[in-house]
């Protein structure tokens, strides 16, 4: 569909089309070449080289990948992160901890930040979302991960459950009153893969579900899968709350909704994820007055909030702690996945606390 639109503008200039990098068919051939493993399962690639796949806790299915290979007659093994998750991810068990290896590859991208506590985020959110709606304004969230406003709405629940005061459960009434739009045509699926794969929530989470409480499903919750429903959400007058992709704002559907509510000043734009430097999402958070969408410039007057520990990623508290439950330590460890200073920070600081490490780690980027 980008490529679609991207086509459209050059035809009119009088340019060649761009064939897309790859089509729909393309990923449905792929899908016939996957297999699926288990967690926990040792698999034999070739009688030299064998993997284990371990829960990473940032995603369903995410996966810190053990290698061992075997060369002249000497085995090594590689331990590769992949993105390690966030510990207090309530739907999510915890990354397991590996116990040894020789070498050690761990993204990098929360190196020099702590997240704030589950409570606290939830209260803010909520807090940010109930003003916003009180002004008659939308609030547009830049995500596709459905499992991100599901975690939201759980520790919300949690908290309710805690906390008696009138003001508080009046802003939870009207959060639960609110159409919550979540904009992907494969967010109907995504959530469908939640509700399938409940044994991998944490045990806590599992049994509230049994007993019929589920944070997967709320009564504001729609979700739109047309180019049209998407259309009709920026000419409705409802103040509401639309979680669309891409999270980092660069391409998809989340673009429309920006042109649509930047400019107005009763809405918000609220980030819970890293915004990569050089993207739309980084510029209207770092503060930009001004950003051009689909080639029109837009004038930043919404709110802006950014809720940085709602990331799917361990910050460096939890990297370091990854590193430490190493019984058998790696020889070198390299940062991948990374702006540099965090990467150069989590070093510097994994240096200080664990001189095991500090003569032979290695920063790669």
């Amino acid at each position: 569909m980008e490529n679609e639109w991207k086509n459209r503008k050059r035809i009119r200039k009088g340019l060649p089309e761009r064939p897309p990098l790859y089509t729909a068919q393309d990923a449905i051939d792929c899908i016939e070449i996957f297999k699926p493993v288990q967690y926990d399962e040792i698999v034999e690639l070739t009688p030299d080289i064998h993997v284990r796949f371990n829960d990473a806790g940032h995603m369903l299915g995410s996966s810190i990948i053990e290698v061992w290979i075997k060369e002249n007659g000497e085995e090594k093994k590689i331990v590769f992160t992949g993105d390690l998750g966030n510990n207090d991810i309530p739907l999510l068990d915890s990354p397991t901890m590996i116990e040894s290896a020789d070498y050690l590859v761990m993204e990098s991208t929360y190196g020099g930040r702590l997240h704030m506590r589950n409570d606290d985020k939830a209260e803010m959110f909520l807090n940010i979302v109930a003003e916003t709606l009180d002004k008659g304004g939308n609030v547009v969230i830049p995500s596709f991960a459905v499992g991100r406003t599901q975690e939201i709405l759980y520790e919300l629940n949690k908290l309710k459950e805690e906390r008696e005061d009138q003001e508080f459960l009046e802003k939870y009434e009207k959060l639960m009153k609110a159409p919550v739009y979540v904009d992907s045509p494969l967010a109907i699926s995504a959530t469908e893969i939640f509700r399938q794969n409940m044994n991998l929530f944490e045990e806590e989470v599992r049994e509230e579900i049994q007993k019929g409480d589920n944070p997967l499903e709320f009564p504001g919750l729609k979700f739109t899968q047309t180019a049209e429903e998407s259309r009709e959400l920026n000419e409705s007058t409802t103040p509401s709350i639309i979680i669309s992709a891409s999270g980092m704002c660069e391409v998809g559907r989340i673009k429309h909704h920006l042109k649509h509510n930047l400019w107005n000043p009763n809405s918000t734009i609220l980030f819970v994820g890293y915004q990569a430097p050089g993207t739309l999402g980084a510029k209207i958070v770092n503060g930009e007055k001004k950003v051009k969408i689909f080639g029109e410039e837009i004038a930043v007057n919404a709110r802006i909030e950014y809720i940085e520990g709602y990331s799917g990623h361990a910050d460096q508290e939890w990297l370091l702690n990854f590193v430490y439950s190493f019984i058998t330590k790696p020889k070198h460890i390299f940062l991948v996945h990374g702006e540099i200073e965090r990467t150069k920070n989590i070093k510097r600081k994994d240096n200080r606390n664990n001189k095991h490490t500090s003569h032979n780690s290695r920063l790669w980027r």
